[in-house]
């Protein structure tokens, strides 16, 4: 019997006037934490919250996320983390489908989320932070938690809804505790780590590595409410960050910062890379100018997440997502199922205690998602080497079939960041009416760059085989991207002038 938000009621009973949350100029100690997650059990009882029930969380990354996460854990309700940039339609959607008893929305997101609620019959209750701890201040404490068994959910995470309608993935308690000590180990956190709460706390990887990780051995997180280079670089200084987790277009946006150069940021021990591939170029960059060591991890909201790292104390290999955690095992498999030979591209499957229970209310996509002997089938394409290394190749759905011949996006993406002007890059698959498929590339440069996208397209053609360099190749501000700040491929809109004739310079 265990529940998840023992994690913070052991760490406050024995670090209780240590700071757990930091926020701008505000802090909070473990005792004041627990106090406040106590009391939101309280809160959440009153409005008829049972064990089982689910409770959806719509918050930044405040105060108050951690107080109403664990404070519905203890209740043994289950927490539906959601971003706070859902629209109605989509609020209705998470609630509705997993039948939640109440949301607890930020108040800035509150016509959205009153709505989404209204539409699916969830009590929503808007969150301002002042108000908020206010209320919390006049109810007594509920001193009791909810024991769960180890397979009880403990969260609903529901998948970005790349591939169709979005799944709630069931993580149970056991899930949630596990990855947060594996995490504790592979980033070697004690109670004298900083973490940089950069990434969102309603995401696996921030909830996991960051908040549940750091809170369990009496470190401290300090928050930002949405990531800005500009104000990361500013926190590591001030708060004397020892570990820094983010994906790669924050490592991309702090490397290319002008201020850089001038930050002390000589306390930072460890970063920690996910959520997406990092370009080898960039990690050298940013290992260089901060002089810190990257651990690139690879996980899935499914997999809790975390389901490999590179190691602190081991040889790591640029552009290797490492060896699979201890008590997991991942495979790579052929399109035939067999285990594909060393060396070869196949799908990585995974299996182990960090594997998800299944999809919310859907055993189809769950028997659809994992085998009957446990294993779980991520969609990404990797090789493994003879040391038992994993590289990830690209998403399978990612995959540029070219007239017929595998091209994977990451391949080009790692040339085009060689090009002293890229900034930022994405490499798609667009219709092509004879190839089928032609390969293209959304390029931000640096500021004050002038490379053109010809000259892009020359630099790759010379540097990989002729049916791999991409044919169209355009310049773009920004690319849009995904609450984590990872990359949104699906939402590129090729310009007006890139079509499906013939591919140029065959």
């Amino acid at each position: 019997m265990a529940n998840l938000s023992d994690l913070l009621s052991r760490t406050a009973a024995e670090h209780p006037d240590r700071i757990a949350i930091k926020l701008d100029d505000a802090e909070t100690s473990y005792a004041a934490l627990d106090l406040a997650a106590s009391r939101a059990t309280h809160f959440l009882r009153a409005k008829g919250v049972q064990p089982g029930d689910r409770v959806g969380i719509m918050l930044p990354n405040i105060a108050s996320f951690p107080i109403c996460y664990y404070g519905a854990l203890r209740c043994g309700a289950a927490v539906v983390p959601m971003n706070v940039l859902l629209k109605e339609r989509e609020v209705a959607f998470h609630l509705g489908d997993c039948g939640a008893k109440i949301l607890l929305a930020w108040h800035q997101a509150g016509a959205a989320a009153d709505a989404g609620a209204r539409r699916s019959n969830t009590e929503c209750v808007l969150v301002e932070p002042r108000a908020f701890a206010s209320l919390l201040d006049r109810l007594p404490p509920a001193d009791d938690v909810v024991e769960r068994r180890s397979d009880d959910t403990a969260v609903l995470l529901y998948t970005s809804g790349t591939t169709g309608t979005p799944k709630g993935a069931e993580l149970t308690h056991d899930n949630l505790v596990r990855n947060a000590r594996i995490s504790v180990a592979l980033f070697g956190l004690d109670e004298r780590s900083v973490t940089l709460g950069a990434l969102p706390l309603f995401h696996a990887f921030g909830q996991t590595c960051g908040l549940n990780a750091t809170l369990s051995v009496g470190g401290c997180l300090s928050l930002i409410t949405r990531f800005d280079g500009d104000r990361a670089l500013e926190l590591l200084e001030r708060d004397r960050v020892t570990v820094f987790q983010g994906v790669p277009t924050m490592y991309a946006a702090m490397l290319h910062h002008p201020r850089g150069a001038e930050i002390d940021v000589s306390a930072l021990e460890v970063c920690v890379s996910g959520g997406a591939s990092l370009p080898v170029e960039i990690m050298r960059g940013f290992e260089r100018k901060f002089h810190c060591q990257i651990l690139e991890a690879y996980g899935l909201s499914e997999t809790s997440p975390v389901a490999s790292s590179n190691r602190r104390d081991r040889d790591r290999k640029p552009g290797s997502i490492g060896l699979p955690v201890d008590g997991v095992e991942m495979r790579v498999i052929a399109d035939s199922g067999d285990e594909a030979p060393q060396g070869d591209v196949g799908e990585v499957t995974i299996r182990g205690h960090n594997v998800m229970k299944g999809y919310w209310g859907s055993p189809a996509a769950t028997a659809a998602a994992i085998d009957a002997d446990g294993w779980f089938k991520t969609g990404d394409l990797a090789r493994v080497d003879e040391d038992g290394y994993y590289f990830i190749v690209d998403r399978k759905k990612d995959l540029v079939i070219r007239g017929g011949y595998n091209v994977y996006p990451r391949e080009v993406e790692e040339i085009l960041y060689e090009h002293p002007d890229v900034r930022l890059a994405a490499v798609i698959g667009i219709p092509h009416a004879v190839l089928g498929e032609e390969v293209a590339a959304a390029i931000v440069l640096k500021p004050g760059a002038h490379s053109t996208p010809s000259e892009l397209r020359d630099f790759v053609k010379q540097r990989i085989a002729a049916y791999k360099y991409p044919r169209h190749v355009w310049l773009v501000d920004e690319l849009p991207m995904g609450p984590t700040g990872k990359i949104l491929k699906r939402a590129i809109i090729p310009p007006g002038n890139v079509t499906s004739r013939s591919g140029q310079g065959d």
